[in-house]
């Protein structure tokens, strides 16, 4: 690895990412988990569904009351965590330094290592121009370093859509969108609302680059790589117009990721990733079970 990867994973030692939701799932970890049985940790009754195990009903009850109903229990369970990468052309801005791309890859290390330290599977999707890469979660000790290689072998290119990326994501994962959001953002948004709506837990890092903040006065032409559309001339007043319309943009996608629920982080590539992902899951309340 990178002595900047080691270095960032030296700077995460010990930092831990509570699940935002208690978990359901059947594997011990270090998530609050909701699940139902029988266990001392009781939390709750809820009433017996058609079709669910009978095994699970609580017969004293049953017989006392003529009612059937689940015991609710918390335990601990791990958490898969997924990260999504972005890596179409716009993630190589600025095309000198890659600076977009470099700190996607140093925040997917850096989660990811959290992730496993306490014990969740941890795997990786990538959208990329010549087809998507992935890596299902798992526990090996290599996990996360063969994500990293996989991400170190691309340079952003194309305009893939995140959003079948997205779709494929393994169900009850918690998932994280690094992305600088400016490919198909609705269409991601709206399969999140789905997971969102069914409980999931998503994360957005929304990457910025410094220098997308305002355009350098000596600039005087501009491109997207993304479009096939020429060059256009830029003008002090567009440079000033852009600043305000980049300002806005932003705001109202950090309004609509939060209004559906996920938790939305804009993350500038002049602040270090270990300090970004301190902030990241630090911001996240412990569930509570129950």
């Amino acid at each position: 690895m990178h002595a900047e990867y080691g270095a960032l994973l030296d700077a995460l030692r010990g930092l831990s990412w509570p699940a935002r939701r208690p978990v359901r799932g059947a594997r011990a970890g270090t998530h609050a988990a909701r699940l139902t049985g029988s266990s001392p940790e009781f939390a709750e009754y809820r009433p017996y569904r058609q079709g669910e195990d009978p095994r699970r009903l609580d017969w004293k009850l049953l017989a006392r009351t003529d009612r059937a109903y689940l015991r609710i229990t918390t335990e601990s369970a791990t958490l898969p965590t997924v990260v999504i990468v972005d890596a179409s052309a716009s993630m190589a801005f600025p095309a000198r330094s890659l600076g977009k791309w470099r700190h996607a890859c140093m925040l997917t290390l850096g989660l990811l290592a959290v992730a496993q330290a306490a014990g969740d599977p941890v795997g990786v999707m990538i959208a990329a121009a010549d087809g998507m890469r992935a890596l299902a979660p798992s526990t090996r000790r290599g996990a996360v370093a063969q994500a990293v290689r996989v991400l170190d072998a691309l340079t952003p290119s194309g305009r893939e859509p995140l959003a079948p990326v997205l779709a494929r994501a393994a169900a009850g994962a918690r998932v994280v969108i690094i992305s600088d959001l400016l490919g198909d953002a609705e269409a991601v948004r709206a399969h999140a609302s789905q997971r969102l709506a069914a409980g999931a837990e998503v994360h957005v890092l929304h990457v910025v680059a410094e220098e997308e903040l305002e355009l350098e006065p000596a600039l005087r032409l501009a491109l997207d790589p993304e479009a096939d559309l020429p060059p256009r001339a830029v003008s002090a007043s567009g440079r000033a117009a852009y600043a305000r319309a980049f300002a806005a943009w932003r705001e109202e996608q950090a309004r609509a990721w939060r209004g559906a629920g996920a938790a939305y982080h804009e993350v500038r590539t002049g602040e270090p990733a270990e300090r970004a992902v301190h902030r990241i899951v630090r911001s996240v309340p412990a569930a509570e079970a129950g």
